[in-house]
């Protein structure tokens, strides 16, 4: 199969031709029609994070595509199935994490396209226990970034438990934060976008959002609270520390941030007004299998639709590089084979 692998952090990756080694019993292999290409990836090949991912790599997980083959005990798809292959690899399954709905927190958990090898490729192997399950019918470059991105925001609003009718600010208008202001309309949520590019943010207004500001323009708690009064809760995907700061400080009483982007470095936590205010701090990590079918449902049902630009396997380097300069909107997705 053809592949896009890196050798060493930091280095190109390297259009290569592998092998695809046999399957184990809850294993399948998926004939990668599209696969998004996200941050996290590019984190991936230079070694950004603390637990660095295995060298060599073949990166992506928001593959989408078709089940091609399957191990002896495989029970939960059936060949010509359409799949993704998440972040979430596996897990080891009976762990207290595990146990009660919290596979993403799992000790043991395998990630695509960093602890082991992912999508960015004509093929890939994936846990069929673990794996997002689509209809046949789906457009597979639109579904592909539900698979990391959509599921990420749709879990990090979730976790701001915030209730239908009240206001919700998403902070970074990207390639997270442009499903997430979807994502919170078809929850029921008022919403207010922060941004600091004014296209984003007509973006933004595009997709529904009720209320944008430019952080580079007004400071972003004082419009919205008055405006609104406060937010009920800040899903911030931005990946820069300000914007973590700025998204506590737009919250009412009782409100809740929900932490998205990892952004290197740290902001300060008033600890006085944090106490006074009832206010909550909540790192949100991906989403479980559940969230993921319900992300799915979403965009499935049309209520959620990502903007994607469509490009090459070969091109990744290059896409990279633009990913680097900040020069990506939305979601690139790899067109790697025809369905």
């Amino acid at each position: 199969m053809k592949a896009a692998v890196i050798h060493e952090y930091g280095g190109p990756l390297a259009i290569e031709e592998l092998p695809v080694r046999p399957l184990d019993q809850y294993e399948i292999l998926v004939k990668v029609i599209s696969c998004g290409v996200c941050h996290t990836d590019l984190h991936a090949c230079n070694g950004d994070w603390p637990v660095k991912s295995k060298m060599p790599l073949i990166p992506g997980h928001e593959a989408i595509g078709l089940v091609a083959a399957m191990g002896d005990d495989v029970k939960s798809v059936k060949e010509g199935d359409v799949v993704g292959v998440p972040w979430l690899y596996s897990a080891c399954g009976c762990c207290e994490f595990c146990l009660t709905g919290w596979e993403t927190l799992c000790y043991e958990q395998q990630n695509g396209g960093y602890s082991v090898n992912g999508g960015f490729a004509e093929y890939v192997i994936a846990d069929s226990r673990y794996v997002a399950h689509f209809p046949s019918h789906v457009n597979f470059s639109e579904m592909a970034p539900i698979i990391c991105a959509g599921v990420t925001v749709y879990k990090g609003l979730k976790e701001t438990e915030v209730s239908a009718g009240e206001w919700v600010a998403i902070s970074g208008i990207g390639g997270l934060g442009h499903l997430g202001v979807q994502y919170a309309k078809a929850m029921g949520f008022q919403v207010a976008a922060i941004d600091i590019s004014n296209e984003k943010l007509e973006m933004a207004r595009k997709l529904g959002a009720d209320i944008i500001v430019n952080a580079l323009e007004h400071d972003p708690g004082d419009f919205l609270k008055k405006q609104t009064g406060g937010m009920h809760g800040v899903l911030v995907t931005a990946v820069t520390p300000v914007a973590f700061s700025q998204g506590l400080s737009a919250l009412r009483r009782k409100g809740t941030l929900s932490l998205n982007g990892l952004p290197p470095g740290s902001f300060d936590l008033p600890i006085f007004d944090t106490v006074l205010n009832r206010i909550t701090v909540r790192g949100s990590i991906v989403g479980t299998r559940k969230d993921m079918q319900e992300a799915i449902e979403f965009a499935v049902e049309g209520k959620v639709r990502a903007q994607v630009t469509p490009a090459k396997l070969e091109d990744i380097n290059e896409l990279f590089g633009k990913m680097t300069k900040g020069e990506i909107e939305a979601r690139i997705v790899l067109e790697i084979s025809g369905s």
